[in-house]
Order: C-alpha cells, then structure tokens, then sequence
C-alpha cells in the first residue's frame, strides 16, 4: 500500500500568525517571556507536549486560538515578544563590531550531540548541553557560525526505575514534522539531499535545519525511503552501541556533514571539530580539495590542517572513540584512494606507531589534523599534553600544542527567571544586552541580602513541589498505594539546606560516595535543629551495570525509613529538570575521581544561581574554587589505590558537611544567613565573569576563530600559492630535518656562576644540512633544574644568528638576564619556522642539544 504525506500547518488568526515564526527558532528556549507566552496560551497543552511550541500549535484548539486572538494582553504580550525578538535579530554583535573584515567568514562546528531545549532531544548530557550553548552563544555574540549534527529518529532514552530501583530504558520516536525542525528544500520545493558512500552502497540524507537564534543548526537524517532499512537506521540512536553502526554514523557525520553545507550553499573558511566524533571531515575536505581545485595531498592536507579546530573533552586515553584497523579498511580503503594514499598510510594518520594492530583512534587523527587543539579546563589542557605528547614526539608536556579553553554556560538559559529578573533589576539593560562584558557582574553586590534570599528560598520551595510532583508521578506509574502517593507530601523541607547531585552515573563519578559511611551520614541528616536533605538524579549508560548498581542502592537507601524525607532520586534526568535542579538547590555536590572529570559545567550553572559549590578540585573547580565561593572536598594528593581514595574522601566530605557548609548555612542574624548570602554573591560573580559561554566563546574566537579564518584567506589567494609553496617547504624541512643539529651551547663570560641581574650571553653552533637559516629558528631554554637535573618551567629565548661558517656551521647568540638564583639549567634546540605563514611552527619537528 502506497501512502502520500501530507504537512498540514495549524491555521492561526492573523492577530497572533507571528508565533509560529517565533515557534521555529530555538530563541524561545532561553526567553523566560515567549515560554510565559505559550503558558498563557494553553499551559495544559504546552506542559503536555513536553514545552515545544511547535506541537502546541499543532494541538492547542481553534477555540482557545481565537479567545487568545480576542485577548488584547495576549496580544500586547505577543507583540513585546516579537519586538524583542526582531531586536536581538538586527542588533549588532560583538563579532561584527570586534571583527568587521571577517564578518562574512563562515565557521563550521560539527558535534554529535546537541542539547539546545528538552523539546529537542537530540543530547544525552554534557557534551550535547556544552554544544547547545556554544550555538547560542555564538548567536548572542554574532560570531558567523553553522552547525552540523545528526537527526536521530529516537534520540537518547527516557529512564524509568523499577520497584527495585533498577534502571530500565525506553525510546519514544520523535515526531520531527510537530518540533522546531524545518526540512531544507530546493528551488522547486523537493527536500535536499546528499549521499555518501559507505561501504558498498551510497546512503542518502536529507537535511532538516534548527535556527538557533541566528545560528542555522542542519541536522542529517537517513531515515527516508530512499535507503534500505540498514542504512536508514544510520540516524535511529544517539549513540548506537555496536561499532558498525557508530562508525557509519561518523562517516555520515563528518563527510555527509561537509557535503550538506556545500549543498545549503555554506562555504566555511574554518571547521570545529567537538570531540573527535567528526573526524571523518578532515579526509572529506582534502578529497574535495584535491578533486575540486586540483591540489595534491600535501597541499589540500596543509590548508585543511591550517584551518581545523579539535575540541578534546576525554582525559583517559580508554574514553576516546577508536575502531579496529579491519573496520577502517572495510569503510576507508575507497576514500584512500581518492586521496592518493595507500590504505596503510591512511591508517597511520590515527596511530601512534606504525603498528597493524593499533587501532585507528579519531582523538589522534583530529590532533594530526588540526592546527588548534584545546582541552576543556586548564587541568585537562594539561593532562591533555600529556596524554598526547607521543603525537609531538621531543617536546616537553608544556608544549604539545594543546591548549586549554575552559568550558562555560549560557548564563540566559540557566538562571531561573525569577533570579534573572532580579539581576537585570540591579545589573541594568547590559546584564541582558552585553552578556559578553564581564564587568556586568559586577553590580551583584547591589543586591539586598534579604531580595537575594527571598528569591533563592522561592525557588528552593518551586523545587520541592516540583520534586513531589515527579515522585507522585512516579509512584503512581509504578502501581504503588495510595498511602505511599500521600506520603509524598511530607518528602524534603522547603526551607532545610538542600543539596543537588545530578549527572551521567558513570563510575569515575563516585555517586556512592556521599552514602560510604551510612552511619555518619544519618548523623549528619538527622539533626531536626539544622535539617539537611538531598536530591538525586541521573542517567546510567544503557550497558553499564555498575553504574545502574549504584542507582539502585541510593534507591534502596533513599528508602529506608531513616532517610525517607532526607532523600529523594528522580528519574529521568533531562535539560527541564537540571535546570529546576541547579536555581533550586543550596549546594551543588561533585565527587569525580581525581583528575578524570575533563570540566564539568553543571556546578558553573548552579553557581550563576547563587548555590554554593563543593567539590572534589578537578575540572573547572580547580580554577573556580576559593573560600569565599565554596568548599573543596580533599586536595591534590596522590593515593596508593582507589579504595584509600574513596575513604580519605569520602571522610573530608563529612568534615565538610559537619564543620563548613551547615554552621554556615544555619547561622543566622535577623532571619537571614548573612555570610552564607555573601558566598551566594561570590559565588554569583565567579559563575558569571569566569564561566560563561560568552567569554569560552570570545577565547575561541581570539585564539583559533580568527586565526584559522586569517590563515585560509592568506593560503587562497593567488590560487593557492601560498598552500602550494609551505606544502613544498614542509616536505623539504621533513625530508633534511636528519641532517639539522646543535653541536655546542657555551657562555663565553661566564665561569659556571653567575648572579641575580646580570646578563649573560648564550652562543650556540648548529648545523643545518641543505636548510637556510630562514627555514629555522634556533631556541635556548632556561629553567630551574629538578633533582633529576630536568629543566622545569622552562623559559623559552630566541637567538639571533651572528655568522655563518665556511664548515656549514652557524652560530648563534642570545643575551639572557639572570632574574633568579638557584641551580638552573640550559639547552638549546632548533625548530622550523616558516615566516610566510600565520602559523609557524609547522611542521612541529625539533633537534636538541645532545
């Protein structure tokens, strides 16, 4: 049987037709007035319809369309809205005014995941959440970016608990034709669509777009007839567990991904790869450039290479996606071709050694690939250098060229309205028109402690209600009794210190540890004088059993008769009830296992939210943490095992809750917990100077944006003659680099001491083979030496070159100030340095003195 679709489109009186315009930007999801808009509208239909606008529409009665039509306050309302609206569309953004020769620069970001509004469950957690606010900040900050994902027909699970407390999954399909996805379509009104071979077939795609305020989101779906059922099922899950099908869903990523923004008529001049997931782009670009333009692989390789962010969120090498050499061969042999390449020398682009058992890993071909690199945190830049440091082989972990831009959070979607309100009352228009001026935080000290208060008690006490609200829910799905549904209304206390833990129940995130000493923690709830209480929430991974076992004893716990009205764990953890979680909560808990939490960005939302952090020092906390803004649980210490750890840990975390966090919270002067409010406020202005988006988004611009921008315009021009001659120069330097070394390093003036101020002279001889002292630059490193006689911080000086040598041999001399005594250590090293183009050393070879 053959079936025609037909869209229908709800008919809407002309009074109110602007909400549907309204309805299809993802605008919506950070405006506290547009949701209050179609709260008023219907809010039974819009709480029905898991708050997305575009199903209200669709479901909301012709009746209460036109009452709404009739109601001139609706009307008035919908008409601010859509002037607000309009206004943030046509304002001038910071990127434009900051960078107006770029202006109509296209970067491309591509990730797996986005988690931009719980209406759109395209996200699984962090990552996605991390994406979604990286768009809309780059809207709020007029940065020119596009995004690339997938469509996923069933995106993540919604997790129920059983009368266990064991985790069982579901997958509800989404109905893309009712949610804020328009399908992109061509001049003649038929869906446009891309193919990618993978394997022996080619898989079809058509492109839906997601506008993010003024950033267009286009998302592949292969779920269309043109596929066979084992292609169309490419899009069926966020996170398919089988490698086959994670594989093709990376290939439909990263080069169905380049290939649709060719087709929706995007030409970027830079590529953000989020995690490696999108690798796959890199050889996509090359192949295009290669067979579009008529480079050869050297060539296309070093403008993709010039123009390639890779964002690594991953601190543990076993947590970075890698696929067996013999599935690459299936998938890649073809594109190797293509390339010019031998399928061997494909695969060693994601080894780090030329060995056929190691697998491919797509952290490693991103890091080759790319210019700029970053971690997530400035601890894990640092562990990132490390890790990756075979990649770079010869240089000192400082600097493997992998830099850190710690996270941060769209400060509009996370902080409750009623809190947004007060702030704009005090920060003024720029807390909402600049939110990428970090001196609008400034003004959070205004505040009264008694108007902060107030607000932050009445969103502890909407969090409270929420919680019974889903507990009934949940009680009454699972068949319980009717005196078990009544006791809900005694669970938690709407004004005891309340304590927030919600995240992915993996098991570097110790959600047992808080519950180790179940005998000091009913100590510590039990007090009826200083009442404390937690909620709980999270996702186990669908194949983590151990994870879903440490869910199941906080259920068990949670209900004992002890901690019945103290505990509370709520299923299904999604963006609506993090963001419920983070504004109503006093504290925000956090127990990773040292240092395997890349960043982290769930306390940064609550601390924008006044709550008070506590936390083991990783991640971002590492450099958010002091006393005035919360408290850290344990240090930097090093443990003999895992289970020390967790004891020693889980120990200072009751000496906290004991001793800091409740005397803090319970000492009180005229009803009010004064210092408390004074670490809300601290808390307040790090959360907004230090962790938003808007300055993660400004650090991208300056340090990687705009470089990669600048260094395609200059590789293009004169039809890539600038592309053509560095690739020619790299293969010289890579093929004489044997021939370079440093011979002798000597201080002439010198007699093994010296002394704080004076200057010291340095000449180094090297040797350069076939290579000009234009082709290198000679470096000397001075540092404090260790008691293996290694140079730590080193400090890193240039030398100028003084005379060349009948012998071949050159000398070189730099003039160093002694700034500090101690025993200090000197080297010297050669490296390339190619002065033409914006990036300079590259290739990244060095020759030390030996």
């Amino acid at each position: 049987m053959k079936i025609k679709p037909l869209l229908v489109l709800p008919s809407l009186p002309e009074r109110i037709n602007h909400l549907q315009e309204l309805a299809q930007n993802v605008w919506y999801s950070w405006s506290p007035d547009l949701q209050q808009l179609f709260r008023r509208l219907d809010e039974e239909c819009w709480e029905k319809c898991n708050k997305n606008p575009v199903q209200t529409l669709a479901l909301i009665s012709q009746e209460k369309l036109r009452k709404a039509a009739d109601d001139e306050s609706f009307v008035a309302h919908l008409g601010r809205v859509y002037e607000a609206f309009n206004n943030y569309m046509a304002q001038k953004k910071w990127f434009e005014i900051r960078y107006p020769v770029c202006r109509d620069a296209t970067i491309a970001y591509f990730s797996c995941e986005f988690g931009l509004d719980v209406s759109l469950p395209i996200y699984s957690g962090g990552l996605g959440v991390l994406s979604g606010d990286h768009l809309k900040t780059a809207s709020d900050m007029g940065i020119p970016l596009v995004a690339v994902g997938l469509l996923y027909r069933y995106g993540y699970f919604s997790q129920t608990l059983n009368a266990d407390g064991w985790q069982t999954e579901s997958y509800t399909e989404n109905d893309w034709y009712n949610m804020p996805v328009v399908l992109e379509k061509n001049d003649a009104g038929e869906p446009i669509k891309i193919s990618v071979d993978i394997g022996d077939s080619p898989v079809w795609a058509q492109i839906w777009r997601v506008q993010v305020g003024r950033v267009p989101l286009y998302l592949l779906d292969t779920n269309i007839p043109e596929n066979p059922s084992m292609h169309r099922e490419i899009t069926h899950r966020l996170y398919a567990g089988d490698k086959d099908t994670r594989i093709r869903q990376e290939i439909l990523l990263g080069i169905g991904g380049v290939r649709a923004l060719a087709a929706v008529g995007h030409k970027p001049k830079a590529y953000h790869l989020n995690e490696g997931h999108s690798m796959f782009l890199c050889f996509e670009r090359i192949r295009q450039l290669m067979h579009n333009e008529g480079l050869s692989y050297d060539e296309a390789r070093e403008l993709v290479w010039s123009t390639n962010v890779f964002t690594t969120h991953t601190p543990v090498p076993a947590g970075n996606e890698q696929f067996d050499i013999k599935l690459m061969e299936k998938y890649f042999t073809a594109m190797a071709g293509d390339l010019g390449l031998s399928f061997a020398d494909l695969a060693k682009l994601g080894r780090i050694v030329d060995d056929e058992k190691e697998p491919f890993s797509l952290t490693i071909g991103a890091l080759r690939l790319s210019a700029f690199a970053n971690g997530v945190s400035q601890l894990h830049g640092q562990i990132s250098r490390s890790m990756w440091k075979h990649v770079w082989p010869g240089f000192p972990d400082d600097e493997v060229p992998i830099s850190a831009i710690t996270n941060g959070v769209h400060t509009h979607s996370w902080i409750a309205p009623n809190l947004g309100e007060l702030y704009e009352t005090y920060l003024g228009p720029r807390y909402k028109e600049q939110p990428e001026d970090p001196t609008v935080w400034d003004n959070i000290n205004r505040i009264p402690n008694s108007e902060l208060w107030r607000a932050h008690q009445h969103r502890r006490e909407q969090l409270v209600f929420l919680t019974r609200e889903r507990l009934k829910a949940q009680i009454t799905a699972k068949g319980r009794s009717r005196q078990e549904l009544n006791r809900t209304e005694e669970i938690l206390d709407p004004h005891a210190l309340t304590i927030g833990f919600a995240r992915r129940f993996a098991t570097y995130k110790r959600g047992y540890l808080l519950f180790s000493d179940l005998e000091r923690f009913k100590k510590i709830v039990s007090d009826e004088k200083r009442p404390v209480q937690f909620v709980l929430a999270g996702k186990a991974h669908p194949k983590d059993n151990y994870g879903k076992e440490i869910i199941k004893s906080i259920v068990h716990i949670a209900q004992r008769e002890e901690f019945r009205h103290k505990i509370v764990f709520l299923e299904n953890y999604d963006l609506d009830l993090a963001s419920w979680l983070v504004s109503g909560v006093d504290v925000w808990l956090n127990t990773p296992r040292r240092p395997e939490e890349a960043s982290g960005t769930s306390g940064m939302k609550a601390a924008l939210n006044g709550a008070l952090n506590l936390s083991i020092l990783d991640g971002w906390w590492v450099e958010g943490s002091s006393p005035d803004t919360g408290w850290v649980i344990g240090g930097q210490t090093d443990f003999s095992s895992k289970e020390e750890q967790d004891y020693v840990e889980s120990q200072a975390l009751y000496n906290i809750l004991e001793h800091d966090v409740i005397p803090t919270f319970y000492n009180r002067r005229d009803n009010y917990p004064h210092d408390w409010i004074k670490m809300m406020k601290a808390s307040i202005i790090m959360g907004g100077k230090q962790f938003s988006s808007h300055r993660m988004l400004r650090e991208y611009t300056e340090q990687t944006y705009i470089p990669a921008i600048q260094a395609h315009d200059s590789l293009v021009e004169r039809e890539y003659g600038l592309t053509r001659d560095v690739a020619v120069w790299n293969k010289r330097i890579i093929n004489d680099w044997n021939k370079v070394s440093v011979s002798t390093l000597d201080m002439p003036n010198l007699n093994g001491s010296t002394s704080v101020g004076q200057t010291m002279m340095v000449k180094i001889q090297v040797y350069l083979g076939d290579l000009s002292p234009d082709d290198i630059r000679v470096e000397v490193m001075r540092g404090n030496l260790n008691a293996r006689d290694e140079i730590v911080d080193g400090e890193v000086f240039t030398a100028s070159l003084e005379k060349s040598n009948e012998d071949g041999s050159h000398i070189y001399q730099v003039d160093m100030v002694c700034t500090h005594s101690g025993r200090l250590g000197l080297t010297a090293r050669v490296v390339p340095h190619n002065g033409r183009h914006i990036i300079k050393n590259h290739p990244r070879l060095v020759s030390w003195l030996v």
